[in-house]
This record gives structure tokens, C-alpha cells and sequence, in this order.
């Protein structure tokens, strides 16, 4: 017996038909029309929009303080079925033992939603650069740099960054890079301290977007110089955004992604009275509403290909930010947004004209999977792909409010904005695991996704190598 669902209009990222869906043993078996209905269980989707399940390939699941895989049936809530998420380095070991062990400890029997991993690069030595060429065999084909975050673990220099591009090229694996001038933050973080501005807004005014738009500039020089294809994530910035699309008109292998924050939320939230502005603190910053706009307009003429969440639910919620009371430069950084990035996409986007219901698709389910390195299996609806599936009602009407969250933390970082229609079944291989924003299957049990190398970045690099 397999799951048929008729009678819905599917949306690709490339176009839209009315057909039925058969699923056979956790993949989509067929898609038609007046598919036969005996021996399946039928599900009408007349009315409905039908799409793959969410893919969100910027989430932080136990790192950085943050809520860990617990709390991923958030995401499945939210119309999201798959995750791809940000592994740490753990001091005094390599990529690889790392990622196991954050897997062992904070994923496997935890997990809701499937999930795959990108590492996060940590150790400054050159060990990463013998380790490089052994990350695909062992199932990690990104690798994340921090250009950012001076005097922590996390920020890496340029040499190590370029070296490791010359390497990660020939294997196919993506880099990634966090683009913020690391001097230029902790120079001002540090001035407008001693000045007394301590509050959550100056947040922003320390990272102004100046020094990302330098960072994203550098990485691309790097990317250029070593020939190797380039990521970057959470762009935030006009001037950042621009410089992307001018390295891909140039020929290079340039790209990048947004989040969800950064187009529809602006740094007015920062100014929050009581300390409320510290619930929006992430880095890069929330920006001015120009940048907002522009990055609106470069989702829609593709500049950017991709928009994650960059979910990071800090663990303690609004009392662990209050960490940074007296400092702003000590407010953990992190929002929740797994739940809802579809739902602000849906209705800040698709609902008032930004975008189109297919270029929905692509940016948040079918563009993440192929950057992550895991499509087809993840981010479409086609024979043989995963029965990651959601039937969306586009006629609801309702309010995003904290009392539906299910991100495990105590505050909802979008409270109070309009809900443009609603998931009203979401599958997971094939198993209905939400309905109507409730969560109706069991916890944990999510699959890992092994990625494969030579993803999205990569697809116009041998061109570009034969010009």
C-alpha cells in the first residue's frame, strides 16, 4: 500500500502543473494524472499548493550555546524536512572525529527532520591541510571559515583559508565563508565600549556593513587566486550582495545565500527597549530597510541563490542574552527561525509580489539541497526523490505567535507578523509528521543525508576553467 496524493498543484522551481503523487516505500514512485487509487491510502490536495519539503542548509543545532537536535522537530512544524547543519571543531581534533562526535552526541536518536552536516573549521594549524583530501570518503564536502570573531577559536586567517582552497578544489568540496573584517568589529566593539554605548544596538554600529562588504570582497580575491569556487552564507548587505554579483557577471564560480532575518527584519529591532533588542543579535547585523529591499531584488533576479535561517536558538532564550547586559559584545549571538523561515518567505515574499511561488521552491528547498550536495534525493519532487512532501493551503489566514513555537526557546524572533496561508500536511518520506502547525509524529527519528562533492558551486566551474 503507498501513499497517493491527487489532485494538488505542484510547484517546481521551474513551473507548475496539477498532477497526482504516488509514494512507494519512502520515495516518490510516480507522478501523473487520475493515477489509480486502489490499495493506496488517497489524500485530496484539491485547492492546495504541493511542494518538496523545506531545505534548510544554515542551521546551528549545539554550537554556540545553542539548543541542539531536541528541538529539530521544529523545523518539520514549519514545512522544513531536512536540515544541514553547522558541525563544530572540537579543540584538539581533526574535521572528521569532530563531526562524529558531535553527531554521536547531539544528533543520532535525536533528530526529528533528516539532517546532513557542513564543518566548521576551528583549528588554525595546518593538520586541516592533510585532512582535506580524506573529508569526502568520510562524508563532509563543505568546509566553513570564520573571517570574523578575532581572539576566539573561531576565526581563521587568510593563508589558511587560500591554502585550503588551492586543496578543497580538487576534491569538489565547497567552501564556505563567514565574511566579516574580524579587526574592524573587534576595533570598534572595543571603542564604543570605552565610550559607555553598551545597549544592543550598537551591536550593529560595530559591524557596520562596510566590513562585511570588505570581507566578502577578500574572500572572493582568495577564491579567485587559488581558482576554486566559493559560498559565502548570510549575506546582509547591499554593498556584500553586489560584490557576488559582480564576480559571477566576471565568469567566477562566485555565490551566496541570504537568511531570513535579514529580509524581514531591520536594526529598529536592536533598538528594542528593556534589553529586548538583545533577542536579535546575530551576526552579521541587522541592517538599515535599503538593504533589505536590495536583497529582495537580488533574490529575485537570482544574485543570491539560496536562504537559509541561520537558526540558532541560544540556549537559556532571553535570560542567556542577558549574559551581555552591561556589554553588548557579550550577548550571545543567535536567533531562533527554523519554524518559520518558510512561513516568512510565503508571506513576506511570495504573498506581496516579491517573488514568485517558483522561485520560492528553488531558494528554499531545491537551491539549499544542491548546494548542500544533496540533490535529487533532497528539495524536489520527482521520481526517486525522497517523499519529502507538503501540501500547503494558500487561503489561511493568521498571526506568527510565540504559544505555536516549537523551537524550544522562550521567545519567537518573528511574534506578531502576518501568516499568509498555512502547511496543512507535511511528510517526511512519505509519513505524515505535521498538520495544520502541530506536530503529529514521533520525535527522533530522522535520518542522516550523506552529501556528495562537486555540488551547486561547482556546476559552471568547468566552464569557467574552460574559457
Amino acid at each position: 500500500m503507498g501513499l497517493l496524493i491527487k489532485n494538488g498543484n505542484i510547484i517546481s522551481a521551474t513551473n507548475e502543473y496539477k498532477a497526482d503523487i504516488l509514494v512507494i516505500d519512502e520515495k516518490i514512485a510516480e507522478i501523473g494524472i487520475d493515477l489509480p487509487e486502489e490499495g493506496h491510502e488517497v489524500v485530496d490536495a484539491t485547492g492546495h499548493y504541493v511542494f518538496p519539503g523545506g531545505v534548510d542548509e544554515h542551521v546551528h543545532m549545539g554550537s554556540f550555546a545553542t539548543l541542539s537536535f531536541e528541538t529539530s522537530h521544529a523545523a518539520l512544524v514549519g514545512g522544513t524536512t531536512t536540515i544541514v547543519d553547522f558541525a563544530p571543531q572540537f579543540e584538539g581534533m581533526g574535521i572528521l572525529d569532530s563531526v562524529k562526535k558531535h553527531d554521536d552526541e547531539r544528533a543520532k536518536g535525536k533528530a526529528s527532520c533528516d539532517y546532513s552536516y557542513h564543518a566548521m573549521v576551528m583549528d588554525k594549524s595546518d593538520k586541516l591541510l592533510d585532512e582535506i583530501p580524506k573529508l569526502v570518503d568520510g562524508g563532509i564536502t563543505t568546509l566553513k571559515f570564520f573571517m570574523a570573531y578575532k581572539y576566539t577559536p573561531f576565526m581563521v586567517e587568510d593563508d589558511l583559508i587560500f591554502r585550503s582552497m588551492q586543496i578543497a578544489k580538487d576534491y569538489g568540496i565547497t567552501i564556505m565563508v563567514h565574511a566579516e573584517n574580524g579587526d574592524m568589529v573587534y576595533t570598534l566593539q572595543n571603542q564604543l565600549y570605552s565610550e559607555g554605548k553598551i545597549e544592543p544596538i550598537y551591536h550593529a554600529r560595530s559591524r557596520p556593513p562596510i566590513v562585511e562588504d570588505e570581507a566578502t570582497q577578500r574572500a572572493i580575491y582568495l577564491a579567485e587566486l587559488a581558482d576554486c569556487p566559493l559560498f559565502v552564507v548570510h549575506v546582509s548587505s547591499k554593498g556584500a550582495m553586489m560584490n557576488i554579483k559582480n564576480a559571477y557577471d566576471r565568469g567566477l564560480p562566485i555565490y551566496g545565500e541570504t537568511c531570513t532575518h535579514y529580509l524581514t527584519l531591520d536594526e529598529s529591532y536592536l533598538a528594542k527597549p528593556d534589553f529586548e533588542g538583545a533577542k536579535y543579535v546575530c551576526s552579521p547585523a541587522l541592517r538599515t530597510k535599503d538593504h533589505l529591499e536590495a536583497l529582495w531584488d537580488g533574490i529575485e533576479k537570482e544574485y543570491l541563490v539560496a536562504v537559509g535561517s541561520d537558526h540558532a536558538a541560544v540556549d537559556g532564550g532571553f535570560e542567556r542574552k542577558k549574559d551581555g547586559i552591561d556589554n553588548f559584545a557579550k550577548i550571545p549571538n543567535g536567533s531562533p527561525g527554523i519554524q518559520d523561515r518558510l512561513t516568512m518567505l510565503w508571506s513576506q515574499g511570495v504573498a506581496k509580489g516579491k517573488i514568485s511561488r517558483q522561485r520560492f521552491v528553488e531558494i528554499a528547498c531545491t537551491n539549499p539541497a544542491k548546494v548542500s550536495g544533496i540533490y535529487p534525493q533532497k528539495g524536489a519532487i520527482a521520481p526517486g526523490s525522497d517523499a519529502d512532501i507538503v501540501i500547503f493551503d494558500p487561503d489561511y489566514r493568521g498571526v506568527i505567535k510565540f504559544e505555536d513555537s516549537y523551537e524550544g526557546t522562550d521567545y519567537a524572533a518573528y511574534e506578531g507578523f502576518e501568516r499568509i496561508g498555512r502547511f496543512d500536511k507535511v511528510y517526511l518520506r512519505g509519513k505524515l509528521v505535521a498538520e495544520k502547525g502541530k506536530l503529529v509524529s514521533e520525535k527522533g527519528k530522522g535520518k542522516y543525508i550523506r552529501p556528495k562533492p562537486y555540488a551547486f558551486a561547482y556546476d559552471e566551474y568547468t566552464n569557467y576553467k574552460n574559457e
